[in-house]
């Protein structure tokens, strides 16, 4: 049985996804904000009652340490961003992605861009798959839509897994010790 490329991405989202919502079902509002090491990005709430992301334009070094938080800020950007591109729209620019905040807001919102990426990729087959990339690799021939969803799928599992990290050393600090 031969297994079609669109089937072989979507399997692997799916696999990818189903991980993720292991952490997701678990994350408490105090896991988003919460700063394992001094050296941190994370989100800040403005005077406007928004949340914007801690960001450099040139990656520091060393690379501060992200909360779930700023990871889960990042996942919606750069989701956001793939739809736009894979659905014809214009781009938005990062600063126009707001984090809903901690808890239920944020897994919700991550949740309804799955939902929203499902629909794009069913209407997709094995022939538009190799149409050139229209992100995150601009003006390249040689990257293929199967290249871009491939990339959000292991940019998802990166994501995925940080977070979960995250939370389990959260949860373990906190965690009584036995002897």
């Amino acid at each position: 049985m031969t297994v079609s490329r669109s089937d072989l991405l979507r399997r692997q989202f799916d696999l990818t996804w189903s991980l993720f919502e292991y952490h997701l079902d678990r994350l408490e509002p105090e896991d988003f904000l919460w700063e394992p090491v001094p050296y941190c990005w994370t989100v800040h709430r403005t005077a406007e009652g928004t949340w914007v992301p801690d960001w450099a334009e040139t990656e520091p070094d060393p690379v501060p340490v992200p909360t779930v938080g700023w990871l889960s800020w990042h996942i919606g950007w750069w989701w956001s961003v793939t739809l736009d591109h894979l659905e014809g729209r214009p781009p938005r620019d990062r600063t126009d992605v707001t984090w809903p905040g901690p808890g239920k807001p944020t897994v919700d919102w991550l949740r309804d861009l799955r939902t929203a990426w499902l629909t794009s990729l069913a209407g997709l087959t094995d022939p538009d798959l190799d149409t050139t990339a229209p992100f995150p690799w601009p003006d390249d021939p040689e990257h293929k839509l199967a290249d871009m969803l491939a990339w959000a799928n292991a940019e998802l599992m990166k994501n995925a897994a940080e977070i979960g990290q995250l939370r389990l050393l959260r949860s373990a600090a906190s965690a009584p010790t036995t002897a």
